[in-house]
């Protein structure tokens, strides 16, 4: 997805004087032909987060479209108090990209996991809060952040990430990507732990029979209410699945729009614990540390219709 990234910038760079990436002294080698074909659109701001969200606020009420990038932990609480004050009270139109979000750096510890990033900018008015979940949605969603002229925080994987859907089906701000049709349990992923999603319900269908609808959701804040509204009248059970922290996630946001509307379908919601992983290992096994992996939403969905089964009975 980083790769994405930087190729998309550099095309719509090209496109529009207006757009400027502002670095916190990252990847500068990603973005050799931004800074060689348009040096004036990109600034390597060094390691002062808090300054570059400042400065991107600043150039955004000056007229300019700036997009912010480093990694997710020092794009997002490292700068907090910019980010609410200078970027979301002004409704400064800053697109903030945080890079190897989730547990994409799960090798280097706690220090560079962002597990609190959508509960954090839930509560912050103004700022769209984006999740893509492939190559594909990050390029459409990022033109359409752009261009939007709205706060935006978009977090993307690092690297290696397959492409789930052609660029023509990529979802953009908002929509939603139905990449497995089902009819017994909907499970609802969020950003790149889809491969794990798909990977279950492969599980569910050739082991246990049951028929499990997989929707790739890139739009954390706002919620999509119509579609959810609809899913929770289609299937038996919802699962949410995210990268993040149950606490302040996207299921939660989910399980409180069905108990704010009445609606009583079951939903479980799968994310990390309230907890550090103080072990350090690849993504992989820090997905399975925490309860999110393809076995584990396996297991969420035998669950849910078990309990169907027996409220039923």
């Amino acid at each position: 997805m980083r790769n994405a990234f930087a190729a998309e910038v550099t095309a719509m760079a090209a496109e529009d004087p207006k757009l400027v990436l502002l670095s916190g002294d990252i990847g500068n080698r990603l973005f050799d032909k931004l800074r060689g074909g348009y040096p004036s659109q990109f600034m390597n701001c060094g390691v002062a987060e808090a300054n570059m969200m400042g400065v991107a606020a600043g150039m955004a009420l000056s007229g300019l479209r700036p997009i912010v990038y480093t990694i997710t932990p020092f794009t997002t609480t490292r700068c907090l108090e910019q980010i609410r004050v200078d970027v979301a009270y002004h409704d400064a139109p800053v697109v903030i990209v945080g890079t190897g979000s989730g547990l994409s750096y799960a090798s280097l510890g706690p220090t560079h996991h962002s597990l609190e990033d959508f509960a954090i900018f839930r509560a912050i008015p103004n700022i769209r809060v984006l999740a893509p979940y492939d190559a594909p949605s990050l390029r459409k969603v990022l033109r359409e952040a752009v261009g939007s002229g709205v706060p935006t925080y978009i977090r993307i994987g690092k690297k290696g990430e397959q492409d789930l859907v052609s660029n023509e089906d990529a979802a953009g701000i908002g929509e939603a990507a139905v990449v497995r049709h089902g009819e017994d349990v909907c499970v609802l992923s969020v950003g790149t732990i889809g491969p794990e999603a798909l990977a279950a319900a492969d599980t569910l269908k050739e082991v246990h029979g049951i028929s499990a609808e997989v929707v790739l959701v890139n739009t954390v804040k706002p919620l999509d209410d119509s579609m959810l509204a609809s899913l929770s009248q289609r299937f038996k059970a919802i699962i949410t699945v995210e990268e993040h922290s149950k606490n302040g996630g996207y299921g939660e946001h989910v399980s409180a729009f069905f108990a704010q509307h009445g609606i009583s379908t079951p939903i479980t919601c799968l994310g990390t614990g309230d907890k550090f992983m103080h072990s350090v290992g690849s993504q992989s096994y820090a997905r399975t540390y925490f309860g999110i992996d393809a076995a584990s939403i396996v297991n969420a969905a035998q669950d849910c219709l078990k309990g169907v089964a027996s409220a039923a009975s």
